[in-house]
């Protein structure tokens, strides 16, 4: 089920859209910017969660309809799956791994 007003949410209600809709970094763009915006894009997140449980669904583009549980379990495993990614990075500037690197 669709909880009540969440299709009615717009994306400028959410934030809005990046400007590019896309995945560049700009040169001006700072770590303490990102991760900023990144901390504002959470918290926003978790207002709008908090109002739903976990088996309540919503419309997804590709996989019909998803719950809030898929939608948390989902962005666990991309978020370390980034996070990876950035670990990989890591290693060839410093040459440190793992945990205790």
């Amino acid at each position: 089920m669709v909880p009540a007003g969440l299709a009615q949410l717009a994306a400028g209600e959410l934030g809005g859209l990046p400007e590019d809709d896309g995945w560049t970094v700009g040169r001006a763009e700072t770590a303490g910017r990102l991760l900023a915006d990144y901390a504002r894009a959470c918290g926003t997140s978790r207002e709008i969660a908090a109002g739903f449980g976990l088996d309540d669904t919503v419309p997804h583009p590709r996989l019909g309809r998803v719950s809030l549980r898929w939608i948390y379990v989902h962005l666990i495993g991309e978020t370390a799956r980034h996070a990876g990614h950035a670990d990989i990075l890591r290693e060839q500037t410093d040459g440190a791994a793992g945990f205790d690197g």
